[in-house]
């Protein structure tokens, strides 16, 4: 599968395939370097081996990760953004080999001493397979190591779609971001890799390199509207916001609808252990969504989300076996069902439970960020001796105000537009960004300054 879609790959010539650093690489330029770095990596490196690749998008880490996959390595991605996780990723990883490119484009590489085997490593090895290990985010405990069949994984992307511009966001050690990259090469896209993922760099490549698609989170959508960038560029050209990896707040995708009619917005889902599913959104201004694909069986089981997968991972490099006897995985979301549609209300894990009163804290999230005062906010769940738990939230206001007053001003606005059980009873001030690296909602405040 690998050398049919570098066979694709050769077919699209001088076409544009990717601009980095304001400088613009054709599908010529990738697969000659990609053969380049075939041939120096394969002087260094066996087949088969597990290699740690220290990468962000750019033309030669593209390059360097086709190059691995040609020369059948068990390639691990370990984006700059997740450094402080580059020990525990390659230890769970059995990584044997770290190679990583420097400004002037060299290849470095380095070995790693282990003395553990993979039952998954050895599958690929005779199967002659190239192989991914992804991970999770770890936000309730250790990461856990996800291992696919490259091979396998590629078939998802075996039929042709749209060519478009596309904005490259999410990073290549994520399932979204992996998604992107493969599409957009399949289907002769030209992929627009940003200076940085600030809202400023990234309307700015969108208004100069005329980008049709935006993939994001709906973390960054919210920080694209209250920085008011949207009205100061040129965001004609886009005709395509995709949102996924957290829940969307209904009053997000209000108002990023409100200030781009033109755009569609689609939902996107996936989970680094089965893939990204095909999916229809019920309308741009709704969260409800058809989830599945030829690829993908969906059930619905005690309101909890359950997907099979015909690219599912082989299973984890450190956690017991999640695949049920039929083949299905328990995705650990909760989701409302009317008829073929379905709204993700959100992970079981991040359930709050008043009194046996089940709150979600999107729910809540969505109305707090409708507040004048609020620039981001956070709700989560604390335990509770008469209730069980209570609702909690971090709030990160636009301007500085005392959480007295803030407090006051709160519950006044809650108590119109939420049931009482509902209204957040323990309130925090944060003078730090709510969101991680990757855009998406910090759950884990330990050492935050709040007042």
């Amino acid at each position: 599968m690998i050398s049919s879609f570098i066979e694709i790959l050769k077919s699209y010539g001088k076409e544009p395939c990717l601009v980095y650093m304001d400088k613009s690489f054709s599908y010529d330029d990738l697969v000659k370097q990609m053969f380049e770095y075939n041939k120096e990596i394969s002087n260094h490196i066996q087949k088969g081996r597990a290699v740690g690749v220290i990468v962000d998008y750019s033309f030669h880490s593209i390059a360097m990760f086709l190059a691995l996959a040609l020369n059948r390595n068990i390639i691990i991605p370990l984006s700059l953004d997740a450094k402080q996780k580059h020990d525990e990723f390659i230890k769970v990883g059995l990584v044997e080999y770290i190679v990583q490119s420097d400004n002037d484009h060299t290849l470095h590489f380095s070995t790693v001493t282990t003395n553990d085997t993979c039952p998954f490593y050895k599958k690929l090895q005779d199967k002659r397979h190239a192989g991914l290990v992804l991970f999770s985010s770890g936000s309730s405990g250790t990461p856990k190591g996800i291992v696919h069949d490259l091979n396998q994984f590629l078939t998802a992307y075996e039929k042709s779609g749209k060519s478009l511009r596309t904005l490259i966001f999410l990073q290549m050690d994520h399932i979204g971001g992996l998604n992107t990259l493969f599409y957009n090469l399949r289907n002769k896209g030209l992929i627009v890799a940003p200076k940085s993922k600030s809202p400023v760099d990234v309307c700015t490549w969108i208004q100069n390199y005329k980008v049709e698609l935006l993939p994001t989170s709906p973390t960054f959508l919210n920080l694209l509207i209250l920085s008011g960038l949207i009205s100061q560029f040129d965001l004609s050209s886009l005709k395509l916001i995709t949102y996924g990896t957290e829940p969307m707040p209904e009053s997000t995708l209000f108002h990023i609808k409100e200030h781009l009619p033109h755009v569609v917005l689609k939902q996107t889902y996936g989970l680094s252990e089965t893939g990204i599913l095909k999916t229809k959104s019920k309308s741009d201004n709704s969260l409800w969504v058809k989830l599945g694909g030829e690829d993908f069986d969906v059930k619905i089981e005690n309101n909890k989300l359950l997907i099979r997968s015909k690219v599912s991972m082989m299973g984890y490099l450190n956690a017991d076996d999640p695949f049920e006897e039929d083949g299905y995985i328990n995705t650990g979301d909760v989701v409302e069902k009317n008829g073929d549609w379905l709204k993700i209300l959100g992970r079981e894990s991040e359930l709050i439970n008043v009194g046996g009163n089940k709150v979600f804290p999107a729910e809540i999230e969505s109305v707090l960020q409708q507040m004048k005062e609020v620039e981001d906010a956070v709700v989560y769940g604390q335990a509770n001796p008469l209730t069980g738990q209570m609702v909690s939230t971090i709030i990160k206001t636009r301007d500085k105000i005392e959480l007295s007053d803030f407090k006051i001003a709160m519950r006044k606005y809650c108590r119109k537009h939420l049931e009482s059980y509902k209204i957040p009873v323990k309130v925090q001030l944060s003078e730090e960004k709510l969101y991680s690296e990757r855009f998406k909602k910090k759950r884990n405040f330990k050492g935050a300054k709040v007042s």
